[in-house]
Order: structure tokens, then sequence, then C-alpha cells
């Protein structure tokens, strides 16, 4: 008798410490997953209740019209403390439960290193939750689901200052990227509270575009947006490889 999964399976899962990282970083890379007939989910590690702007509740609804724009199958939240995420047994346990459940062979996660240390921290709570996740004797409940462990994990690196492995070409999806984030109201509409650290609304467009092509040059596109890998890719084909070199 097969089992049927409490959770719809995903082939594509970015994980992240917030909502709206995920379309910041990542969003356009869903969007071509799923033109390509993957199934895509976010799992968000915290719900928002520290931000600057808007309650959890807010942002959960938010979260949640972000996730249509964006296709997804699945979202979900985690209720590790925002602005507080810390690379505990006990969140490692949580994001593997949520592995198991969902069965990602992709996983993309935060780069390691940044500004806010709930991305940094989520980045190796995320890798060392993954490694577990395949773990038989992992103390998760059995209903929980099987051992999986996903088979490529990647560093959404949009933000870094690093050299990207490969970017993915967005260009078809940037607008619908665009209209994902600014489905985020009370972070990114025009407001008093927080006009120091948030960027103003009417520079949403221009700044997002600017980073999107700035990207997509690098590889000879319009729009895209970078990962970093940490493995070395194996190639058979020296013919087909893209990109070219003069």
């Amino acid at each position: 008798m097969t089992e049927t999964p409490a959770f719809p399976q995903v082939d594509v899962l970015a994980i992240a410490a917030h909502r709206d990282d995920v379309e910041q970083t990542c969003g356009g890379t869903l969007l071509v997953q799923n033109a390509l007939g993957w199934r895509t989910g976010i799992l968000d590690l915290t719900r928002g209740e520290a931000g600057t702007r808007g309650t959890a509740a807010e942002r959960g609804a938010e979260a949640a019209e972000a996730a249509r724009i964006l296709g997804v199958s699945h979202r979900e939240a985690l209720d590790l403390p925002d602005g507080n995420v810390q690379n505990t047994l006990g969140n490692r346990l949580k994001i593997a439960s949520m592995l198991r459940r969902l069965r990602p062979r992709v996983v993309i996660l935060p780069y390691w290193q940044g500004r806010h240390p709930d991305h940094y921290t989520s980045a190796t709570l995320g890798y060392e939750a993954c490694f577990a996740a395949g773990l038989s004797s992992l103390d998760v409940p059995p209903e929980h689901g099987r051992p999986h462990r996903p088979f490529k994990i990647l560093y959404a690196s949009l933000y870094a200052d690093v050299r990207p492995t490969f970017v993915v070409d967005i260009s078809a999806h940037i607008e619908t990227r665009l209209r994902s984030l600014l489905a985020y109201r009370s972070q990114y509409g025009a407001q008093e509270v927080g006009s120091g650290l948030f960027v103003p609304e009417e520079d949403i467009r221009e700044r997002m575009f600017a980073t999107a092509r700035h990207y997509g040059l690098l590889a000879g596109v319009r729009y895209a947006e970078p990962f970093v890998q940490k493995e070395i890719s194996l190639q058979h084909d020296l013919v087909q490889l893209p990109v070219q070199s003069l």
C-alpha cells in the first residue's frame, strides 16, 4: 500500500529567514522552474514578528499572495524567532522534518555571508538540516516521512560580493518577479516608518531591474539571478557549453 504524503512534494525548495527574502533573491528562478514544469516551494523560517514594518499576520497574508504570484506548490513559515535565528538541534530537526515531507531534489539557501545574522545563520542551519534529514536515526516522528537528503544545495548570492557559479535567465519573468515583491505592501509601500532602512517605493523597480541586468550581462542575457554552489560541476559535451567566450 502506497503512503499518501501529507504535504505536496516539491522539486525545488527555497529556504530563507524572512518572508520576502526569496522574492528578493530567487523569485525569478522559481518562476523559471515552474515554467519548466517543476514543482516549487518556499520555507520561511520566521514569521516577521520583530520587523520594523508590518505585523506577522500582515506578512503572512502578503507571503500567501506572493506565493500565488510565483506559482509555488507549497509555502510555510516555521516559528523560529525573528531576529534571533539560531543553529540549534531543535531548529535543525524542524527543517529536517519539512525536508522529509516535501522531499525536494534541489534546495536554495541564503548565501553564507551577509549583513543580517538571520541570513547567514540560515545558510549554515539549512545546510546542516539537509544533512540531518538523510539520517535514518533522526529523532523525528515517523509520520514526518522517510529519510531524505536533497541532491543539490545552491546559494542565492544576489546580495553577496562574490562571483556567481552560474546565473539563471529570468528575462521572461522579470515583471512577475517584481509583482511578487510588491505584494509586501507593509514592507515596500510608501510610509514614514523605517524610511531610513527601506528602499523607497519609487526606487524599487529601478534597483531590482538594475541588479538583474548586471547579472544578466555576465552571461549575455537581459536579466538574471546569481547562484553559488560549493561543488565542481561536471560537463561532458564541450560543444554544447553555453555562454560565448569572445
